[in-house]
């Protein structure tokens, strides 16, 4: 597993929250080191603070894998088809933690085994994420539990490859091109 360091003391707050409602997430290391917090907004907003993600892939015994589609109200990638479950790791909890509450608030899934599988970092034009990549077998498609998502169904690996690209995340197709054969190795 991987685990975030935290300063025995208060972390500073780098900007400052634009409502209570604004999550406060670690601002970190690669190495999991907590040099910071700082509000989901800012995080999202171009700044390129490297904050903490947990992306989740179900697989199961006939080499297909379940993935989310994210509803049409996302901000950022409406209607795309994403990874089983991921989110953001929110300031004083660990990545376990936060995995186990994203697959509850997503999928009412509880009870599974993760396996970590390593951490990359991911950039795009305005944010930076450290994702730490978990994986778990699974025989039945949990089903979707919020607005967040609109629809989840497993895919076998060629009909994700034979897809058009536009048809997901780049985060996702990113993880893809770099796991797929751990996710194989663990069946």
């Amino acid at each position: 597993m991987f685990s975030l360091v935290y300063p025995p003391d208060s972390s500073p707050l780098i900007g400052r929250p634009i409502s209570n409602r604004d999550e406060l997430l670690p601002v970190v290391e690669a190495s999991g080191i907590v040099t910071g917090m700082a509000p989901r907004s800012l995080c999202h907003g171009g700044s390129m603070l490297l904050h903490p993600v947990v992306n989740l892939h179900i697989i199961d015994r006939g080499e297909r894998l379940c993935l989310q589609k994210r509803s049409a109200s996302k901000h950022t990638w409406p209607g795309c088809w994403d990874t089983s479950v991921g989110g953001h790791v929110s300031y004083g909890e660990q990545p376990d933690e936060a995995l186990f509450r994203e697959a509850g608030e997503e999928l009412g899934l509880y009870d599974f085994n993760p396996v970590f599988l390593g951490a990359e970092v991911y950039e795009n034009q305005r944010e930076k994420e450290l994702v730490l990549l978990y994986a778990t077998i699974l025989s039945e498609v949990p089903g979707p539990l919020n607005q967040e998502v609109s629809e989840v169904r497993w895919w076998t690996f060629a009909q994700i490859r034979n897809a058009p690209k536009q048809a997901f995340t780049p985060q996702f197709l990113f993880e893809f091109e770099r796991i797929g054969e751990k996710l194989l190795s663990l069946l």
